[in-house]
């Protein structure tokens, strides 16, 4: 790792924490509760385009601990270092090392057909035992659904960010998912703050908080990092990695 990307680390660690903890507002997800409402992404998002993906995760894996631990954080740090930095190292790698591959759209529409179809079976098959219902089922789909029609029209918008608006989904999808379903296994063994199912949450639980944190992150990901990054990539040049290539 070189010099400069340790210090970005440092940096996008130290900016997104100061920032999520000035901008949350207070606000956890309704009826479950637990997550934050947490517009703070932009920044891990923008040091993973920019550094590269080891920065992007890294650091956001440090600041959400950071901010986890410090008022008016829950302050446990086991849960943290369980489900929040495991969400957000993942989502954020994802988020700068797909977005850094010039994607054509034969593999993005194929890689969203083929990952649509894979959930709707899987979260149909659970309606079908019984283990979620209708409504959830149904905000689901409607999340996933939402964002293909993201990564299609960023992408149609603005083809030069194809690769990112694709990126940007998948990454936040999967750190979504880490967070919904960590928290319910959390809770299977130890208590959860700052929710109405502080142990033994119900599986459909894990929908809730997924959908909320993607719901609620996917509009600043998507609209407010790409012009902060055309910015940096005039004013730095060698930040882009086309221009290195």
């Amino acid at each position: 790792m070189k010099t400069i990307e340790i210090a970005m680390i440092g940096v996008g660690a130290a900016l997104y924490a100061i920032v999520g903890v000035l901008t949350n507002m207070g606000i956890v997800s309704p009826v479950v509760g637990v997550v934050k409402f947490w517009p703070a992404v932009i920044i891990p998002a923008i040091f993973a385009l920019l550094f590269g993906p080891l920065v992007g995760g890294t650091s956001a894996a440090i600041g959400i601990f950071v901010s986890d631990m410090i008022q008016p954080g829950h302050g446990i740090a086991l849960l943290s270092l369980t489900v929040g930095c495991t969400s957000n190292f993942a989502g954020f790698y994802l988020i700068g090392f797909i977005s850094r591959r010039k994607m054509k759209w034969t593999t993005i529409l194929l890689s969203l057909i083929a990952g649509s179809a894979v959930l709707t079976a899987m979260t149909g098959y659970l309606l079908l035992i019984e283990l979620i219902d209708i409504e959830v089922l149904l905000l689901f789909l409607g999340v996933l659904f939402a964002s293909v029609l993201i990564v299609i029209g960023l992408g149609l918008w603005r083809p030069e960010w194809k690769s990112y608006s694709f990126a940007s989904v998948v990454g936040l999808l999967v750190g979504s998912a880490i967070i919904g379903f960590g928290l319910w296994g959390y809770s299977q063994f130890l208590k959860l703050p700052l929710t109405g199912f502080e142990r033994n949450a119900p599986l459909y639980a894990s929908f809730l908080w997924m959908v909320w944190t993607f719901a609620t992150e996917i509009p600043f990901i998507v609209t407010i990092v790409p012009p902060i990054v055309k910015v940096c990539y005039k004013a730095f040049p060698s930040l882009d990695p086309q221009t290195e290539k």
